[in-house]
């Protein structure tokens, strides 16, 4: 097994090698496109949601796998040479301790999906640092994801089985979510809204069974942001009525918008995807942290097509020192959806980039 693992990656690595700008929309294919595409340079599996436990106590986690191509190794025939950057972050917010909990892993991949010590398959979800893992089984529309890590340090830990109760939702054209103006600032971008939760949370040296809704994302890209982006804003919800929200913006440095989009899926109905023009972020009330001196907005008003609600975080300490792996902190963290009267509208997650400087990719 292990000669023909090592044959078959040999005879790939022109293709590693090769970049392939994504410039035009394209039929995703599954399960293949569940899996690792490490031609492209950026591409991540990101999966957060909310959590309960029997006794009424309220989580929110996060679990995503980044893996990053690193040209450094073109042309390099050594099974040895680090094509590949895997990083990972974790996350446990605690609602009851008003506390963020999260822990970070970084491995140099030299791109063989059959490593040991940290890998990225090509034909599914399957992906790993040491111990931590996030995998998918089940046919395309029926997908069951798995989620393990667990860090003594942080002191958490969580074994959460998501099971897909809707279909894929396909971001943008079938798809193919454009970032910036030029067509090939853009990524192959797909969403997995209204998981059902299963599983165990291991939480300062005792373990408790949890449940709940989560939400993932998978996408990759070539070049993702225009050179005037800094960072981005971006929500994914899950509705009470069980549609799905996704709303962003790349953000300049000034604040303003470079790119917009998102789409918003009814309960078993249609998708209206938002074009650039169709989606505003007004910032609210901001946070800074004690820890790096940022200043992030932690409530929002989002106007779409599709309506126009409020986005408040849960906790306001949520930000992610992430710079022993990705090199930056960013901000994310549970928050709530409301409608614009304030009534509420759903759960899920707020992610904001490039507030601590420029975001690189």
């Amino acid at each position: 097994m292990k000669r023909r693992s090592a044959l078959l990656f040999a005879a790939a690595l022109p293709a590693l090698a090769r970049a392939q700008p994504l410039v035009a929309p394209r039929r995703l294919d599954f399960p293949r496109d569940f899996g690792a595409h490490p031609a492209h340079r950026t591409e991540w599996w990101y999966a957060t949601g909310e959590l309960r436990t029997p006794a009424g106590a309220v989580f929110g986690f996060q679990s995503t796998f980044f893996r990053s191509r690193t040209g450094l190794a073109v042309g390099d025939p050594s099974r040895f040479a680090p094509r590949q950057l895997l990083f990972a972050h974790a996350a446990l917010t605690d609602l009851g301790e008003r506390r963020l909990l999260h822990a970070q892993r970084l491995a140099r991949w030299n791109g063989d999906p059959l490593a040991p010590l940290a890998a990225a398959a090509e034909d599914d979800t399957h992906v790993h640092i040491g111990d931590w893992r996030f995998e998918r089984a089940g046919a395309p529309g029926e997908s069951r994801y798995r989620a393990r890590l667990a860090d003594r340090d942080a002191g958490f830990g969580f074994d959460l089985a998501l099971a897909a109760t809707q279909p894929l939702l396909l971001q943008g054209n079938a798809g193919f979510s454009r970032k910036g103006p030029d067509p090939s600032q853009a990524s192959h971008y797909y969403s997995q809204p209204q998981l059902a939760v299963r599983g165990r949370l291991w939480r300062g040296g005792g373990d408790t069974e949890v449940q709940g809704v989560a939400w993932l994302d998978h996408e990759w890209s070539e070049t993702m942001m225009s050179p005037d982006a800094v960072g981005w804003d971006w929500i994914g919800m899950n509705l009470a009525d069980g549609a799905a929200l996704t709303a962003f913006r790349l953000r300049r440095a000034d604040g303003s918008a470079s790119w917009a989009g998102g789409s918003h899926r009814a309960a078993g109905g249609p998708t209206v995807v938002f074009d650039a023009g169709d989606v505003r972020f007004t910032p609210g009330r901001r946070w800074t942290s004690p820890a790096t001196a940022v200043a992030y907005p932690v409530e929002w008003q989002i106007d779409t097509p599709a309506g126009s609600w409020r986005v408040r975080a849960r906790l306001d300490a949520q930000e992610l020192d992430s710079r022993a792996s990705t090199g930056t902190a960013y901000w994310e963290g549970l928050s709530e959806l409301l409608h614009a009267d304030g009534r509420p509208a759903g759960r899920g997650y707020l992610e904001m980039t490039g507030y601590a400087g420029r975001l690189k990719l």
